[in-house]
């Protein structure tokens, strides 16, 4: 089957495909917008998160093999039988945690702004730029530490029924005690 254009129509149709591209070009750009930011490497969410101490998924490690999370620990207490020994122990974490995320969170804040001063001032060198991204990869690093070590006394507080358990209800259904063979138990 053959389909005959008109030479009107062909010569629309080609000047969409031109014209289409450069048209929805900064629609698709992934940082259309971005550029107006304070800091153009964090979002306003990203922000929120580092100066209130949330995890933003740097514990997967530690969450997804059987170490629970204090803040999710203290939201399943009642589930999760804990003595009241155990809350006091889990909120004593909790707030060590966030604490110490809150003041890196901070100071990685400070770093991300330098090294984006640096680009918007132009006046960015080599080692400038080695400096500032040593810094700011020094921050990342104590802060996921800051919540993979919560996790780690978290795990001290709990008996491993409860590590079951917890894991049960925060969807990781497949968790059992034989997927981990040296689990540590309580």
């Amino acid at each position: 089957m053959t389909v005959q254009l008109s030479a009107s129509t062909f010569t629309l149709m080609f000047m969409l495909m031109l014209i289409s591209p450069v048209g929805s070009f900064a629609q698709q750009t992934p940082y259309a917008g971005q550029h107006t930011r304070e800091i153009k490497a964090l979002s306003p969410s990203d922000l929120q998160s580092y100066l209130s101490g949330h995890g933003m998924g740097l514990a997967k490690a530690v969450e997804l093999n059987h170490y629970p999370g204090p803040k999710h620990v203290l939201e399943l207490a009642e589930a999760l039988h804990l003595t009241e020994q155990q809350r006091t122990q889990t909120q004593t974490i909790f707030d060590a945690m966030r604490q110490e995320a809150i003041q890196l969170g901070h100071q990685l804040i400070q770093a991300e702004r330098h090294l984006d001063d640096l680009f918007s001032r132009q006046t960015v060198t080599e080692d400038a730029l080695q400096e500032a991204t040593r810094t700011i990869a020094d921050y990342q690093g104590k802060l996921r530490n800051a919540h993979l070590r919560a996790h780690l006394a978290q795990r001290r507080v709990l008996n491993a029924e409860q590590i079951q358990h917890y894991d049960h209800l925060r969807g990781y259904a497949a968790s059992t005690q034989t997927d981990h063979p040296h689990r540590h138990q309580h």
